[in-house]
């Protein structure tokens, strides 16, 4: 028996059963039957809601890109070292708390056509727009630098990846290293106020 939905609550639904499908499995082992089939809806109204198994994709990327900036919004309130702190503090709680979410973002950008890179590249340009504000409160920000933090951003990408594959070491152990690498990469002192 199928479950009536408003739009919004049957196009969240669709998005998190594909999100917990794309980050398990290549993009090319999804199947829109499959996510129809876990919905309890036609493959019809899949496609009603998305044209393509591509918009599809691309709408799971985008919805998961932006909850992460929303949630790692940084607090103009703290001093620089604890808005980049703090901002890793989400970065990581996300991955730890939404893994498939955070492999779509992450793992899907490589393999993935124009559209979806543009989208995964979107989300690392804000992180490293947001970064790169809080370190021009302190010094100059210059091409160095800006090499320095997207280069750290795909460090924790990385990173984080491994980690949610094979966690060995802590959430705060994990949380250390990057910030370490991160106040190395951009020349701040982590003492700063």
């Amino acid at each position: 028996m199928r479950t009536r939905l408003t739009t919004e609550q049957r196009r969240e639904q669709l998005l998190t059963i594909g999100a917990g499908l794309f980050a398990g499995r290549p993009y090319d082992e999804v199947w829109i039957e499959e996510v129809a089939e876990i919905a309890g809806v036609s493959r019809g109204l899949l496609y009603h809601y998305f044209p393509t198994k591509k918009d599809f994709f691309a709408a799971i990327v985008r919805v998961q890109r932006d909850q992460l900036l929303a949630m790692s919004e940084p607090d103009p309130a703290l001093p620089v070292a604890q808005q980049l702190r703090a901002g890793l503090e989400v970065y990581l709680e996300f991955a730890r708390t939404h893994p498939d979410g955070y492999r779509i973002v992450h793992r899907s950008a490589g393999d993935a056509d124009r559209e979806i890179r543009e989208i995964c590249e979107a989300g690392m340009a804000a992180n490293a727009e947001r970064i790169l504000a809080a370190v021009s409160l302190l010094r100059p920000v210059t091409p160095t630098t800006r090499l320095a933090v997207r280069g750290w951003l795909s460090f924790v990408a990385t990173l984080i990846l491994d980690w949610l594959d094979e966690p060995k070491i802590s959430t705060e152990e994990l949380r250390d290293l990057c910030a370490r690498t991160l106040f190395a990469a951009v020349e701040v002192d982590p003492e700063t106020r």
